[in-house]
């Protein structure tokens, strides 16, 4: 259902914008712009800012995304991989990579030999921290240009996606 507009947009009810207008199933808005097109933008924008912000602290989008996934405890190695849609081995190289950097280490589980665990070091945790709320604090940057409903009801629908998904969110 999308958000009903209580800030006297004569578009009413309509949602958040035109573009938005679009007709179910089809992909399409009534002004025929393609829906999955307008997702695919916003994904390059906010991984283009995610991907700025990392940099300044000298990390991949990839290393930061891990060091974000583990700051607050331990993570096997094989949930880290699926929560992550990568390969174990995809995860493994880039486990090297910042293990290299002194950011993340790993470890056996006592409990199943098998299992490893990937935590963040002191230094690791000092970087997630900084990217974490550097990123929470720029990232809805991306909507600066809606007004506060939009903004508000973009913060509600984003919300509702993340938490359907399935996607472990803090």
């Amino acid at each position: 259902m999308l958000p009903q507009r209580t800030d006297g947009d004569p578009r009413g009810a309509a949602g958040l914008s035109a573009s938005l207008d679009w007709a179910f199933g089809t992909g399409r808005g009534a002004a025929g712009v393609d829906y999955g097109d307008k997702l695919f933008w916003l994904s390059v924008l906010i991984q283009r800012r995610y991907a700025q912000i990392c940099a300044e602290y000298d990390l991949t989008s990839l290393q930061a995304t891990l060091l974000c996934a583990i700051r607050d405890e331990p993570k096997r190695m094989t949930y880290l991989a699926a929560a992550l849609g990568m390969t174990k081995n995809a995860l493994s190289q880039l486990v090297d990579r910042t293990e290299r950097r002194g950011l993340v280490t790993r470890a056996g589980s006592e409990q199943d030999r098998r299992v490893i665990l990937l935590s963040v070091t002191p230094a690791g945790k000092v970087l997630a921290e900084a990217v974490f709320a550097e990123t929470a604090k720029r990232l809805p940057d991306v909507a600066e240009n809606l007004g506060a409903d939009d903004q508000r009801a973009f913060e509600r629908l984003a919300t509702a996606i993340v938490d359907a998904s399935g996607v472990p969110a803090s």
